[in-house]
């Protein structure tokens, strides 16, 4: 089978599914109501899943170098099946949804999430920065999919332990089949040397890229990981929350590819606008606004967010080069993890303890403004001594 459209149509199936992880805060109140968990756990577990899903894609790498996309697919479809299915017999209680979610489920995004970006590259080389927007847009907006089937389905009476189970059945049945289509093109090698690997690391290029999307993910995923109770708390209706979080999923998949576009013409300056546009955005959730205004101020901040899987991958591979790219992409990309399991816990537990998001939102604000002027004032070193492609 060597049609790269069919392949790139599967990574897509991929990626889309995966993305649901991004529509966690949906299952927050009916977590919350039935089974009486905080909603500093209900972001503890979503925060655990990015931290184990970024860490784990550095070993995924180097098991698709040696045993191809196919193999490494299946074993995320395995993993992200079973997760959702060992949460279903919960009980709803905390540590079995942190590990069966957490640390499984985890485990399997982290093993697909890196199959269909690689895979992609390959097929298309004349279209790299194209077919990776399309690939990291479609994990961006696969809580659109999920959070609508699941609003759905959980107004209608399903209990959220027996949507885990049959989510967990028909999205592994759809990961496993798209699995089955990935394939590198005949002939490919994989480049595994790891050469000056700690001499770049210690760089102030890659300090900024690791600075930006540490403070750009850490206020994405707070807000994400908590945004339907966020929304409810401003005075809208669950429905508009649910909708809310579709929303979200529309800016961030837009983000990713227009953001991408923009670093074409713009460069590394994208880097300190897109965090200063990020706490411009996050203000606005302090605002009294109107439905349809809090509606665009969630675009604007999944817009954002967006930026961070786009920006620094495409610094990295442009001031290091591409040879150097899947070496040290992962280490950068494990700050998201690191904010993942920081930032949702974080926000939650501060609601809990003050009955409101706003100081979760002022600490995001700084974090993001501060990140902002930083970077741009070191900006100058990805001018100097720029790397070969």
């Amino acid at each position: 089978m060597n049609n790269r459209w069919v392949v790139l149509a599967a990574g897509c199936l991929m990626q889309t599914v995966l993305g649901g992880i991004y529509a966690w805060s949906t299952f927050v109140p009916y977590l919350t109501k039935a089974f009486g968990l905080t909603s500093g756990q209900c972001g503890l577990i979503f925060g655990l899943s990015i931290l184990i899903f970024t860490s784990v894609m550095i070993l995924a790498g180097r098991i698709l170098v040696r045993k191809g996309p196919r193999f490494t697919a299946l074993i995320s479809a395995l993993l992200f099946a079973l997760g959702y299915l060992l949460a279903s017999f919960s009980g709803g209680a905390f540590m079995p949804l942190l590990l069966s979610l957490g640390v499984i489920t985890g485990c399997g995004i982290g093993f697909g999430y890196v199959c269909p970006v690689s895979v992609g590259m390959q097929w298309f080389p004349e279209r790299k920065g194209l077919v990776t927007g399309v690939a990291v847009a479609g994990f961006g907006s696969g809580a659109i999919v999920l959070s609508s089937i699941a609003e759905y389905l959980l107004l209608s009476g399903v209990d959220v332990l027996t949507f885990f189970r049959w989510y967990g059945v028909c999205a592994g049945l759809v990961l496993f089949s798209a699995a089955l289509l990935l394939r590198d093109p005949p002939g490919t090698r994989y480049n595994t040397a790891n050469n000056g690997e700690k001499s770049e690391v210690f760089t102030w290029p890659f300090y900024l890229c690791s600075i930006g999307i540490f403070a750009g993910t850490f206020a994405g995923l707070l807000i994400i990981g908590n945004l339907t109770p966020i929304i409810i708390k401003t005075g809208l209706t669950e429905r508009q929350a649910a909708l809310a979080v579709s929303i979200f999923a529309v800016g961030n998949g837009a983000g990713r590819i227009i953001w991408g576009r923009l670093f074409d013409q713009w460069n590394y300056r994208c880097i300190p606008l897109s965090l200063g546009s990020f706490a411009l955005a996050a203000g606005l959730l302090l605002v009294p606004l109107p439905a349809p205004a809090r509606m665009l101020t969630v675009v604007l901040i999944g817009f954002c967010f967006g930026a961070n899987f786009v920006l620094y991958a495409s610094a990295i591979s442009r001031y290091f080069g591409t040879g150097a790219f899947p070496r040290l992409y992962p280490i950068c990309f494990m700050a998201y993890g690191v904010a993942g399991v920081i930032g949702p816990g974080l926000g939650g537990w501060l609601a809990d303890q003050t009955g409101t998001y706003h100081t979760a939102i002022y600490i995001c604000i700084t974090l993001v403004a501060l990140a902002s002027v930083f970077t741009l004032i070191r900006l100058p070193v990805f001018y100097s001594n720029p790397r070969p492609e």
